[in-house]
């Protein structure tokens, strides 16, 4: 039994695609996301009154003349990670009056788009005996959950437990610690642990478990995020790394002692490490550059076997 496990995709339509395509190219029997499946905003693409589009991007300004210029740059934008969106001055101007219909754009595009996901993952894992297993994480609002309910071969698994075969067994949960950013699933530690606990007790206990957390153990060496000031910035030009993973889930780890640990959230925390007899994993992410990380393991019966951290 092969799994492959990736995570923080954040909205990029290459990196879900390659996440899909992953079983077949890779040969494993069940794929794993381990959450932040959406992106973080809009990028308009604005019709001029001389018929050119104005495009600004990653604080470069684009002037494109025709509609293959317009859709290269939408398939660029969408891989990147950002929705991108076709409209008018005049509704830009509409657009900058009103959040609320800002917000309901940006929200209405995010499910269209985790949407399109849906299909294409049916599309491409039917006939196959590849499992997928999808569970948000603390940046994706909870809209998209009932969509990736309706999936036919996706399986929503937030506070779930799945049997991965005979011998292992799945929870997971894409809470997280608290962040600075005040994402939509995070919660105190007290709270996150209560989470745990609750999922832990689903487990039947004569199977190996896997804990699949998006939040990484703190002080783990998976956890190490640049240290900010206070409006959100680097706060060294040179790289100052500080923990940031959760303490709930360091202590599940050393209490319960699972036989993997699948971890995300901290795209800087690549690696791998032992706590006690579980093998902790978090492949990061460079979803920007269209890249996808990953992880592939080996599931022995009473052991892991052979793992590696993949990037394509």
């Amino acid at each position: 039994m092969k799994i492959f496990f990736a995570t923080d995709l954040h909205g990029s339509e290459i990196c879900w695609k390659k996440f899909i395509k992953a079983g077949e190219f890779y040969g494993v029997d069940v794929l794993i996301l381990g959450g932040d499946m959406t992106g973080k905003a809009l990028i308009p693409i604005i019709k001029q009154n001389n018929g050119h589009y104005k495009l600004t991007f990653l604080e470069n300004v684009y002037d494109l003349s025709t509609q293959e210029e317009v859709q290269h740059w939408i398939k660029t934008i969408q891989n990147k990670g950002y929705y991108p969106y076709v409209t008018s001055t005049e509704e830009v101007k509409e657009l900058s009056d009103s959040r609320e219909k800002v917000d309901k754009l940006f929200l209405d595009i995010m499910l269209e788009t985790i949407q399109r996901w849906m299909d294409y993952a049916d599309e491409q894992l039917s006939g196959k005996n590849i499992r997928c297993y999808v569970c948000p994480g603390n940046d994706d609002h909870f809209e998209i959950d009932e969509v990736i309910r309706q999936s036919r071969l996706v399986k929503h698994v937030e506070g779930e437990l799945i049997e991965i075969d005979k011998h292992y067994e799945m929870i997971s949960t894409g809470w997280s610690n608290p962040t600075p950013w005040d994402t939509p699933r995070e919660e105190p530690e007290e709270k996150l642990s209560e989470r745990i606990e609750k999922l832990v007790g689903k487990l039947s206990g004569n199977k190996n478990a896997i804990f699949n957390f998006h939040a990484p153990p703190y002080g783990s060496g998976l956890d190490e995020a640049p240290e900010l000031t206070e409006d959100l910035k680097p706060k060294y030009a040179g790289q100052s790394l500080v923990p940031v993973g959760s303490k709930a889930v360091a202590e599940a780890i050393k209490k319960y002692q699972p036989m993997l640990g699948l971890f995300g959230h901290v795209h800087e925390g690549k690696g791998t490490t032992r706590i006690g007899k579980t093998l902790c994993v978090n492949p990061g992410s460079m979803y920007e550059q269209g890249v996808l990380q990953g992880a592939i393991i080996e599931l022995k019966p009473r052991k892991i076997g052979s793992y590696v951290l993949t990037t394509g």
